[in-house]
């Protein structure tokens, strides 16, 4: 067997009246992600880990973010496409490893449903995936609420 480990990270600007996607879900919050498709930082981090560990470049790479045709896209849709490209070069996810830095809104409560969309859409166990989450002690840009980041590696292989 062969096996690859990937890296990824992301960050979106929070702004006020936009809807706040994280791990494939909705989050009741004042403040939502700004981006060119629906700026769900955690499937972001997720992609890149995904294609570094397929040595298939970035997500901005596949998904152009001055291209029309993802101008709001659902992240989970650049999710499954991230995963169809992985397998072309023949390989599944093995458990992916995650961490949202926010200071607010706490996300705790939504973390089992964000697993439960995220192992939905890449036909995974759920207790594949970890998601984590910290705030940054009210220190940078997490912590002044302007912004969201998220860390995540996988683990990939093939046969």
């Amino acid at each position: 067997m062969t096996f690859r480990t990937g890296f990824g990270f992301d960050v979106h600007k929070l702004e006020s009246n936009i809807d706040f996607w994280l791990g494939g879900i909705k989050i009741p919050h004042h403040k939502g992600a700004v981006g060119h498709s629906d700026a769900d930082v955690l499937i972001h981090a997720i992609c890149d880990a995904l294609l570094g560990a397929a040595n298939m470049r970035d997500i901005g790479f596949h998904f152009s973010d001055t291209s029309q045709e993802f101008k709001g896209i659902d992240s989970k849709i650049l999710l499954k496409r991230t995963i169809d490209l992985i397998a072309t070069k023949g390989y599944v996810i093995g458990n992916i490893d995650s961490t949202i830095c926010l200071q607010q809104p706490k996300i705790a409560p939504y973390i089992d449903e964000m697993r439960n969309a995220l192992a939905s859409v890449a036909a995974i166990d759920s207790d594949a995936i970890s998601i984590k989450a910290t705030t940054t002690e009210r220190l940078g840009f997490e912590g002044r609420e302007e912004g969201v980041s998220a860390y995540a590696v996988v683990l990939i292989y093939k046969n």
